[in-house]
């Protein structure tokens, strides 16, 4: 579905923090995710002391055309850095975008980490989508982080949390519905329960991420998340 409009995506962004969301994901390539974001933070400047804010580098977004486009030259992942710091006030958490083998511990990237660091960002990460990237990663000794895909449509990144666990490494997990296909329409709230509960069955430190586009479908998420995490224990 199409995103929420610029006012209701502020307002979402206001009710998650007030439902005790702390950790936000965005990146330049999500359309005008960073401006929406950076102007909900500039109307509530309180929720700066005490959330994360994660965006990412390496895929842009042509507003003309409507799509995104990929580029990890150092002087684009330059730019993208510091115009996200203009849009978000602060980046916490800084990952490589479309990570590859080729890119991932490419000089042009670790350059432009070196400049993040230099401006206050402090933890850096990859957000991967195959295991020869995210092996590549874990090895480099890079990366506080990895972002990758993980449900139970998609378990081939079961073994990344042991590599993480290895090297000390925190992880971000994406798509933890598959893209909707585990949201089934019966038993919707049952449904995600049990996939949250299978992404908290891989023994991990990190965070899981959701998408939403209204409060009700946040509110629904964030109970299912909290049923699950329950009968985790």
């Amino acid at each position: 579905m199409p995103p929420p409009t610029r006012e209701n995506g502020r307002l979402l962004i206001h009710e998650a923090y007030s439902s005790g969301i702390r950790f936000f994901d965005t990146a330049p390539a999500y359309g005008e995710s960073e401006i929406v974001f950076g102007e909900a933070v500039a109307e509530k400047p309180d929720m700066l002391a005490d959330i994360s804010i994660a965006t990412k580098m390496g895929e842009d977004w042509n507003p003309d055309l409507g799509v995104s486009w990929v580029s990890h030259s150092r002087d684009d992942l330059l730019r993208s850095i510091n115009r996200s710091l203009d849009r978000l006030s602060r980046i916490d958490v800084l990952q490589l975008h479309k990570a590859n083998p080729f890119n991932v511990t490419s000089s042009a990237v670790l350059s432009a980490f070196e400049h993040a660091r230099k401006l206050g960002v402090k933890i850096t990460g990859a957000s991967v989508s195959d295991m020869e990237t995210a092996a590549l990663a874990c090895q480099s000794g890079h990366y506080d982080l990895l972002q990758f895909p993980y449900n139970a449509i998609q378990p081939g990144f079961v073994d990344v949390f042991t590599m993480l666990r290895q090297k000390g490494m925190k992880a971000i997990i994406n798509r933890p519905f598959a893209m909707g296909q585990l949201a089934l329409q019966q038993n919707r709230h049952q449904s995600l329960i049990d996939a949250f509960s299978f992404v908290l069955g891989a023994d991990f430190t990190g965070v899981v991420l959701t998408g939403t586009s209204s409060t009700i479908h946040l509110a629904t998420n964030m109970a299912a998340f909290a049923e699950a995490r329950r009968q985790c224990g």
